[in-house]
């Protein structure tokens, strides 16, 4: 580009971190993406569903929402006894996949390096170096940690830690051609959940795994909240071959006999229908934790999205925050040039704004997971 005014660095690669490139490109930088996976990112998370930020930045890149997402026409919730109730509730659901190729696909001229493992961070002067366990180095203006609740770069830079919510997400995403018809036939064109004291489920469709969006190609994507005590994360979060995973389970990862428990459970709780699909499915698992927000902006350098603060997953608002996150911080700084001081005024002002909304968002997950007696009910985020 010819009208570059500075350099950034992005630690991390997944949706919020492309996001982060494509606004700093529009206010003028030269970006550079660093990426801890060796190999293809994998997906955190299934299914997302479609907020203002996400559309506003895909209309800006060329896509259109409707072109990565499913539709939705209506709401139904299942009662255990198999009863069904439906309203119009019109949705748009896409896929951690799906919206990150539709990211990426435009930043292939863009530095995206990845097995990166960042171990160091440097800012001093007007720059931030930073280096990796490799030995590489980068120096830019600026650096941006978009690397998730498991954030390498706020532990250089915060010490502040993560804390167990006391529930998990059971989650599944299964091609619809796999399943039985009378199961797609539910749920398809549907956002269906059921509630019952310390659970909650839902389930919704959305593209295939290479974006497909025409009926017998699309996935069925679920999730499902179960209170879990904090004495037993650590077996369920440790995996076949004795790995003891920090965020997420893969599928496969899961050893049979937690799968059978989870099995069990889904036929003794569950409606009917979701049973059937949780036995169908192969189950990974996320614990929902809470990272308290304490700061965003450190000098030349800052945090966005889940690595600056958690939100609950029942607000739908993960994905949405980090690229609002990432348009507020282009914004603020459109039109600062390396060399010159950093606009500290409009930086500060981009930060406070950002954790209202992320102190906002966290607040009022809190109290959706308690109305359904997930997790202790105790709120880290204070104002």
């Amino acid at each position: 580009m010819d009208d570059e005014t500075f350099t950034a660095l992005v630690i991390g690669g997944s949706v919020g971190g492309l996001a982060a490139a494509h606004e700093l490109r529009s206010a003028g930088a030269d970006v550079g993406v660093y990426e801890r996976s060796a190999g293809p990112t994998q997906a955190r998370g299934a299914g997302i569903v479609m907020q203002p930020e996400v559309e506003s930045l895909l209309n800006r890149t060329g896509t259109s929402a409707r072109d990565v997402c499913v539709e939705l026409s209506e709401r139904q919730h299942l009662t255990r006894r198999g009863e069904t109730a439906r309203y119009p509730a019109p949705q748009l659901m896409t896929t951690w996949d799906t919206l990150y190729r539709a990211l990426r696909d435009p930043l292939e001229d863009v530095c995206y390096r990845q097995d990166s493992t960042l171990d160091g961070v440097l800012v001093e002067g007007d720059g931030v170096t930073v280096s990796f366990s490799d030995g590489h180095t980068a120096r830019s203006d600026f650096l941006v940690g978009a690397d998730g609740i498991g954030s390498a770069t706020r532990r250089l830079l915060d010490s502040t830690p993560p804390v167990y919510a006391g529930y998990v997400a059971w989650r599944g995403l299964e091609a619809e051609s796999g399943l039985p018809g009378h199961l797609v036939e539910l749920l398809a064109d549907r956002f269906t959940f059921f509630e019952a004291p310390g659970m909650q489920m839902l389930c919704y469709l959305v593209p295939g795994s290479t974006g497909e969006r025409r009926d017998g190609e699309r996935r069925v994507n679920w999730v499902w909240y179960t209170n879990v005590a904090e004495h037993d994360l650590p077996a369920i979060m440790t995996g076949r071959a004795g790995k003891r995973f920090a965020h997420f389970v893969p599928p496969d990862e899961l050893p049979q006999d937690t799968i059978e428990k989870v099995v069990a459970q889904a036929h003794t709780s569950l409606p009917a229908p979701f049973a059937e699909l949780v036995h169908s499915s192969r189950v990974f698992l996320q614990p929902v934790l809470d990272l308290a927000p304490h700061r965003m902006l450190t000098d030349h350098a800052v945090l966005i999205g889940d690595a600056a603060g958690t939100v609950r997953p029942h607000t739908a608002s993960g994905t949405s925050k980090a690229f609002g996150d990432a348009a507020g911080l282009a914004k603020a700084l459109r039109g600062w040039r390396s060399g010159l001081p950093l606009p500290v005024q409009a930086l500060q002002e981009w930060e406070v704004v950002r954790l209202d909304r992320l102190v906002t968002l966290a607040e009022a997950g809190v109290h959706l997971a308690a109305r359904s007696g997930l997790g202790s009910g105790r709120s880290f985020f204070r104002r």
